[in-house]
């Protein structure tokens, strides 16, 4: 059985898990981050979208909400984007 970091959920799955969510356009004005960062954050896989409305990609607020603050300490420590993401690989989004 797939865990719920691993697996993108449809619209209906995603409302009756009881989260926030947001698009990848929330995202980039709450945190302030472009539009082609949150891309490749998402690629490289230091975030991970949990679902799709439409043609938006979906995040979980909280789990963005943590991950970018140490993205952005661990960056201004001079750590390269591909060793943060091993850094945080194994922990939960």
């Amino acid at each position: 059985m797939a865990s719920v970091s691993n697996t993108i959920f449809n619209v209906t799955t995603l409302s009756e898990m009881g989260k926030n969510y947001i698009s990848s356009k929330e995202v980039t004005k709450k945190f302030e981050i472009s539009y082609p960062t949150l891309t490749h954050y998402t690629n490289i896989g230091l975030l991970r979208m949990v679902g799709r409305k439409g043609n938006k990609r979906l995040y979980d607020e909280e789990g963005v909400g943590r991950r970018i603050p140490k993205i952005r300490e661990l960056v201004n420590r001079g750590y390269p984007l591909r060793l943060i993401a091993d850094m945080l690989k194994d922990e939960l989004l």
